[in-house]
């Protein structure tokens, strides 16, 4: 299965396809007739696929590697020195390439490297987790964190190529499947009624993954379709962001120590979407529809944070635009809207 990503100089094209990353090379030949490859990866992922990725690479190119730790705690802004020292001990030029081999935390790191090392070198996205596989792998959004937010340092900046392996998900610890399952339900809820209702129809995760394939295509495919009509995230694109900017803020709060990205996005499209009916803003009873989906595939709902102590990392918040706050709200299943307001409606909630 391949799309392309249309956004004239800037397009990439995307392939998904069990055990791909056994024959990456072919694919990487197609775009990079270059001299050096450098391989940005975690300290887990790497034990499973680097050597692997590296043997192949090899044969045609002189390739090193530089491995990070795994977790959010390494997408911090004070780790790129050590990055581009790694990039420049390799003696990487303009003219060479680096790999992103990881999840959505490796994503954004090298993404981010990439766009800013000696102004720009090409780079290609290998996702390894289903969250970076179905949603942060595709767009061009790369970014490092501040210790007053994510994602406040970053850049658009597109891969010159997507690589999905649906088998790297075998190696996936359980609570990271379920991880990227949050994003795959924002993609039901933001667009297609049709995947929320497939969603629900499996039994669990297992069930559902004799389809992994098709699921992580459409979510792609909708992603790629609001990313060409607004590439730089001032309008449809805005959607993608349902259940962020309150999960975005729990992150912040715990330090990115008890919850995982997909577990606070969880909450936040739950607990937002309950506010929006407290305001007539959504029908009644949606909430309770996602909720359902979400504790199926083990994610949680609520987190009793009092509101109050949100407020300040959802103010740092890059959705805010003319000091209103773009909430992302549903008019049903598959069908969202952008809501300008300020903090009343959150704060009119005690918790979230």
């Amino acid at each position: 299965m391949d799309l392309m990503v249309s956004l004239k100089e800037n397009s990439y094209p995307i392939y998904i396809e069990s055990g791909i990353l056994n024959h990456a090379d072919k694919y990487i030949k197609q775009i990079f007739q270059g001299n050096k490859i450098m391989i940005i990866s975690d300290d887990q992922v790497y034990g499973y696929y680097g050597k692997q990725l590296t043997d192949l690479l090899s044969k045609d190119y002189l390739v090193d590697h530089v491995i990070v730790e795994h977790g959010e705690q390494s997408k911090r802004f004070d780790i790129l020195p050590s990055l581009y020292k790694a990039l420049l001990n390799f003696k990487l030029t303009r003219t060479d390439l680096i790999i992103a081999l990881g999840g959505g935390v490796i994503g954004d790191l090298a993404g981010f490297v990439a766009a800013t090392f000696l102004r720009g070198i090409k780079f290609v996205q290998i996702p390894t987790s289903l969250l970076a596989q179905v949603d942060s792998s595709v767009g061009g959004k790369v970014a490092v964190d501040l210790p007053e937010g994510k994602n406040l340092v970053g850049a658009f900046y597109h891969p010159k190529m997507v690589l999905i392996d649906p088998l790297t998900l075998k190696t996936l610890p359980e609570r990271f499947i379920y991880d990227g399952m949050a994003e795959v339900i924002k993609y039901g809820c933001i667009k297609d009624k049709k995947l929320f209702d497939k969603l629900n129809s499996y039994q669990d995760f297992n069930d559902l993954y004799q389809d992994i394939d098709q699921i992580i295509y459409r979510c792609v495919d909708i992603k790629r379709d609001v990313v060409e009509k607004d590439q730089f995230d001032f309008g449809d694109r805005l959607v993608l962001n349902f259940g962020h900017t309150l999960g975005h803020a729990l992150e912040q709060y715990y330090h990115y120590q008890k919850y995982s990205h997909g577990e606070a996005v969880s909450i936040g499209m739950v607990q937002l979407t309950k506010i929006a009916e407290e305001h007539n803003l959504s029908p009644q009873g949606l909430h309770l529809q996602i909720q359902e989906l979400c504790q199926k595939y083990h994610l949680p709902v609520v987190s009793n944070v009092e509101t109050e102590k949100l407020i300040d990392a959802i103010s740092l918040d890059k959705k805010n635009i003319n000091k209103k706050l773009s909430l992302i709200l549903l008019k049903d299943i598959g069908d969202s809207y952008v809501y300008q307001s300020d903090y009343s409606l959150i704060k009119a909630k005690d918790r979230i």
